[in-house]
């Protein structure tokens, strides 16, 4: 049985930070329905689109194991079905910008008051109080208000944009952790509850181990350090053939590790070499270490430079392209990497979901159309006829599941 069998979520959610919440939950066992406007539903859905007009990559990656029922709450017969459906269900999710939902009149206290027993959350880009509270906010944004920008990058240069979306995806994890721990609490107490989560603060949660060490609590900003993070030889590496991503990253960051390093590269004149034999010197003698180094990996690729070197246990990684994640025989051995066959795309590889459980196994599905199980949902949550989904139709207050078939 799924873990989280008999969850069940209305998801209000948009773009990434939303819908990764919903998502994860939903991979553990979540029956989640979406919601979404029936015109055009979830922006995130035209993110890069080109030949698809609703069903982006980006929409593929954040909506697995959900269904989609296009609704117009903007309407009151729309807006009169979702409260009907809010009391058979256990949580609502939303990420919407300032305001939105409360000119929809489907905030927590309108909601609470038809399922005293909700638990509501809601994500903002920098909460719902506060002198920034009425910003608008991407992940970016997020990330730079968080410090993510500020540590990032080389020590001579300027801030500089992080690659990945923590600042949506890393809010979106805390927030289904939040859920759960609410959900569980809800098992004691029978009580629902508001939960609010700040994409700034949940972002400072992933820099906080620079932010306490470097600021000096506070009253200075730790220094960004390019990809030197640690004490030479801690680094990234050229391989060949050369290319943009033919990197090899190495953290040693002890003295055994330093020596099953010189091993690995058959290297033992650099243990005993004096200018590298303590730490202290390998930082005093770092660009020369660094040639050294450089010069052993430049005469294999990065998977056999890992390979070596990993293999005397020494942390290090060839630097992995986002291709490459596709096709990585470690990741597909392990079934992290499936195939699925979608609309629109057609037979693609797809990226799994890191948690593991023994007891609980959730195969992925593919992500909704647009609207795809409306008339599923309503006929089971509202018990509406063929006639009544038909008037609801023709009066544009929910889509059409057949619009893409």
């Amino acid at each position: 049985m799924p873990a989280l069998d008999g969850m069940r979520i209305l998801d209000m959610t948009q773009y990434e930070a939303g819908t990764s919440c919903t998502q994860a939950l939903a991979w553990m066992g979540a029956d989640v329905v979406k919601i979404e406007a029936p015109e055009y539903g979830d922006p995130g859905r035209g993110v890069g689109r080109t030949e698809n007009k609703d069903y982006s990559a980006y929409f593929c990656a954040w909506n697995a194991n959900k269904r989609s029922l296009a609704l117009d709450l903007r309407t009151e017969e729309g807006r009169g079905l979702f409260l009907q459906m809010v009391p058979g269900f256990d949580v609502f999710v939303e990420n919407y910008g300032p305001g939105v939902v409360e000119r929809l009149k489907i905030d927590y206290e309108d909601l609470k008051a038809i399922h005293p027993g909700l638990i509501y959350a809601r994500i903002k880009g920098f909460g719902t109080s506060g002198p920034y509270s009425g910003y608008r906010c991407m992940d970016m944004v997020a990330q730079a208000a968080a410090g993510a920008f500020s540590i990032t990058g080389e020590a001579d240069g300027p801030p500089m944009m992080p690659g990945p979306t923590t600042g949506d995806s890393g809010t979106g994890v805390q927030t289904a952790m939040a859920i759960l721990a609410a959900y569980i609490q809800k098992q004691r107490t029978g009580t629902g509850q508001l939960i609010e989560l700040s994409m700034q603060e949940a972002m400072t949660y992933y820099v906080r181990t620079r932010a306490y060490i470097g600021s000096a609590w506070g009253s200075q900003a730790s220094a960004r350090n390019g990809n030197a993070g640690g004490l030479p030889p801690v680094n990234i590496y050229p391989c060949k053939p050369f290319g943009p991503n033919d990197y090899i990253y190495l953290m040693p960051v002890n003295q055994g590790h330093w020596d099953s390093l010189c091993t690995a590269m058959d290297r033992g004149d650099l243990a005993v070499d004096s200018r590298f034999d303590t730490s202290t010197a390998r930082a005093k003698n770092g660009k020369v270490l660094y040639d050294e180094i450089c010069s052993w990996c430049s005469e294999r690729t990065k998977y056999q430079a890992m390979e070596v070197i990993a293999s005397a246990g020494v942390p290090c990684s060839a630097c992995l392209d986002t291709g490459e994640l596709y096709h990585n025989e470690h990741l597909v051995e392990r079934g992290f990497v499936t195939q699925m066959d979608l609309p629109v795309h057609g037979k693609v590889p797809f990226l799994g979901f890191a948690p593991r459980m023994s007891q609980s196994q959730v195969p992925i599905v593919r992500s909704p159309r647009l609207g795809e199980h409306t008339d599923e949902v309503l006929r089971r949550e509202l018990d509406l006829t063929e006639a009544r989904l038909t008037e609801l139709r023709n009066a544009g207050v929910i889509g059409d599941p057949q619009r893409f078939t």
